[in-house]
C-alpha cells in the first residue's frame, strides 16, 4: 500500500482508504446506526402496517366482489347476436 494510506474491508473487498484529516478526527455522522430493540416493539409502525394490510384486502375483496357482480349482470343478459359467434 502507499503511504499515508490504510486498508478498509468492505463488503468483503479490501479498499485502500485515506486517513481522515486531523480536523475531521472526532466528529459525528449525522446518520446513527442502533440496535433495533425487539423487546419495545414500535407500537405505532406494527398498528399502521397491519391496519394497511387489512384496508388493501378489503379494498381487493370489495373490487372482487363487484367484477363477479358485474360479471354475472352481464351474462344474465345474454347475446342473441347471430354475427359475433
Amino acid at each position: 500500500m502507499a503511504a499515508g494510506l490504510r486498508a478498509v474491508r468492505r463488503w468483503g473487498l479490501v479498499v485502500a482508504a485515506a486517513p481522515p484529516p486531523p480536523g475531521l478526527a472526532f466528529t459525528r455522522s449525522a446518520f446513527v446506526v442502533k440496535k433495533m430493540n425487539n423487546a419495545q416493539p414500535n407500537w405505532l409502525r406494527v398498528g399502521l402496517a397491519f391496519s394497511t394490510s387489512a384496508a388493501l384486502w378489503a379494498f381487493l375483496i370489495k373490487q372482487h366482489n363487484e367484477d363477479v357482480m358485474e360479471y354475472e349482470r352481464r351474462n344474465k343478459r345474454g347475446h342473441k347476436c347471430t354475427e359475433c359467434s
